[in-house]
């Protein structure tokens, strides 16, 4: 008998590494997807309703400056955070990434705001 190594031999202990790898890859990319999600903001059903009626409209832009600044927030013990900008103020929940409430920008000046241990001034 030859004492030779074949090619498939040496092909499959190489095997295990290379799928070890991949799933660290898989794993990476799932971890940024769900990191991803958990960078968006969730509008309540009653800061929806907010919306609608004062008819506030916030561009996407404004939207994803808005969630980077609650992230910050949350990552500083913030829990719920009053975001003030040109148009609207904003009440968020910075662990639950949830809008609260909303107010015109005009409307909020003559109002006080409870429960808020953090602000977040966006100049849009």
């Amino acid at each position: 008998m030859s004492e030779r190594i074949h090619a498939h031999q040496l092909y499959q202990p190489m095997l295990y590494p290379k799928h070890r790898q991949q799933k660290k890859i898989d794993q990476s990319f799932q971890s940024v997807f769900h990191k991803e999600l958990e960078n968006q903001l969730t509008v309540s059903k009653h800061a929806q309703k907010r919306l609608q009626d004062r008819n506030i409209k916030i561009s996407e832009t404004s939207w994803n400056n808005i969630s980077k600044k609650v992230i910050e927030a949350g990552q500083k013990g913030i829990k719920d955070s009053l975001v003030i900008m040109k148009n609207v103020t904003l009440v968020v929940n910075a662990p639950n990434q949830t809008v609260i409430t909303a107010l015109d920008r005009n409307e909020s000046t003559s109002q006080i705001f409870t429960n808020i241990n953090g602000a977040i001034v966006i100049d849009e």
